[in-house]
């Protein structure tokens, strides 16, 4: 695949393949627009765009979610890490 330079990196992880388009791109865009927001932002910005994920028909088993940011995770700077355990721990509450 030589069109890979316009997806991020953890798109292309092994452990994702099997994984769709439209959810990928989905969680990619989440985790794009949801850096270096706040705790609070991120609770506002997430309640939204799960409510779209579902409007939209993406629904995720909690495999591919786990496939998804342990992907994520492996291609992140230690900056983007932190905003990860920030979004993940606003999904948790």
């Amino acid at each position: 695949m030589e069109h890979t330079s316009t997806k991020p990196e953890w798109m292309n992880d092994p452990s994702v393949q099997n994984i769709s388009t439209d959810k990928l791109n989905f969680l990619s865009g989440l985790f794009q627009e949801g850096k270096g927001k706040s705790q609070k932002e991120m609770m506002a910005f997430v309640l939204p765009m799960m409510k779209k994920a579902k409007a939209e028909n993406l629904t995720f088993t909690p495999a591919e979610i786990s496939a998804c940011i342990q992907a994520i995770k492996k291609h992140s700077t230690p900056e983007e890490l932190t905003q990860i355990d920030k979004i993940m721990s606003q999904h948790k509450k």
